[in-house]
């Protein structure tokens, strides 16, 4: 069983180069429906969950937070509506219209079109869509995307090399590209590692070729994403990456209770947003909070564009957590590795491939 050091004292020189650093503090966590008036109370800025809601330590908590330090730093109004299923995501979204939000985000794949389609109904207010293309691309919206097959490429490299068994995985909520471009990532960073080093440490969960793999259904059934990861940690995987949302959680707890393996987690930094972070080896994040907080700004200053925001390794929007715990247990060649491949892939030497990336 690894040993797990203690909390306090940790070290994080070593990964400075590869952890997102966010410009906007989020304040603490509320479920408020307005916000205090102040003197941008003319504008109003509103999100939409997916069915994982608020308290996914994920990308719907990433993107409420976003929302919560915009309202704080530009004293603007704000509204919000978490979904339960699919079929409040029209209801939900029509809300905020009626509401009269400047600007509406809509969190996930499954919101496009709820979003795309108010858009389309509402030409004199905004949109946002976050974690996928807007179908129509209306002049109104815009999309909030994020390549994290480039981030995840690097934490598939680390899992190969701190897997003591020879084999890793990874398995998702939904099989949607938002999902299947962390795979995919995944899959390149431990083949790169395997080239390098002359090894053949096996991934279990998904095949890149066949875009073929292990998916629980949703991104909220916790039975499900723990029935996924015993089945992996029955292959020999000892580091998982669920990329599930609040799914993922279940995972931890599988992988809590196996007692010798680890979970890289996505989206948010799990170490800070999970109760597992004396498990987690690294996590795969998207600036989604920062992103939004951004589009809101540009509105509040009267600049808002449809152009696409897309993420990736060179402008800060997707990278590596950073090791906490573990950060004595990473040898330096592996994060001086990372560093290098970081610089690799921002520069073109090392592309990083994915049919899923926006």
């Amino acid at each position: 069983m690894r040993s797990t050091p203690s909390r306090a004292g940790v070290a994080l020189a070593g990964v400075a180069a590869l952890a997102l650093s966010a410009c906007g503090e989020a304040p603490d966590e509320e479920s408020n429906d307005a916000a205090a008036g102040g003197e941008n109370s003319d504008y109003t800025a509103c999100v939409v969950s997916d069915e994982g809601g608020w308290n996914d330590q994920s990308f719907n908590q990433s993107a409420h937070e976003g929302l919560m330090a915009a309202v704080e730093d530009f004293d603007v109004d704000h509204a919000e509506a978490e979904s339960s299923s699919e079929s409040d995501f029209v209801p939900n979204v029509d809300s905020m219209v009626q509401q009269g939000c400047d600007i509406t985000f809509g969190v996930g794949y499954l919101l496009a079109d709820a979003i795309n389609d108010a858009a389309l109904e509402n030409e004199d207010l905004t949109f946002g869509l976050i974690d996928e293309w807007l179908p129509d691309e209306p002049e109104n919206a815009k999309s909030l995307v994020f390549n994290t097959s480039e981030a995840a490429y690097l934490a598939g490299y680390l899992a190969a090399a701190m897997s003591e068994t020879g084999t890793v995985g990874t398995w998702g909520g939904l099989q949607i590209p938002s999902v299947t471009v962390f795979m995919d990532g995944f899959a390149d960073g431990v083949e790169r590692y395997n080239a390098d080093n002359d090894d053949d440490v096996e991934l279990v969960g998904w095949d890149k070729d066949a875009q073929d793999g292990s998916f629980a259904g949703s991104f909220d059934d916790q039975n499900a994403g723990r029935t996924l990861t015993e089945q992996l940690l029955a292959q020999d995987a000892d580091i998982i990456m669920p990329v599930a949302g609040n799914a993922g959680i279940g995972g931890a707890a599988a992988i809590e209770q196996d007692g010798e393996a680890l979970m890289i987690w996505v989206d948010s930094d799990g170490y800070e947003s999970t109760d597992y972070g004396s498990i987690i080896l690294t996590s795969v994040l998207k600036e989604i909070s920062q992103a939004v907080y951004d589009t809101i700004e540009e509105g509040v200053n009267g600049e808002f564009s449809s152009e696409p925001y897309i993420g990736d390794l060179e402008n800060d929007g997707v990278g590596l957590a950073p090791f906490h715990d573990y950060e004595d247990e990473v040898p330096e060649e592996v994060k001086e590795k990372l560093e290098q491949l970081r610089e690799e892939i921002i520069s073109g030497e090392t592309p990083v491939e994915s049919e899923n990336a926006p």
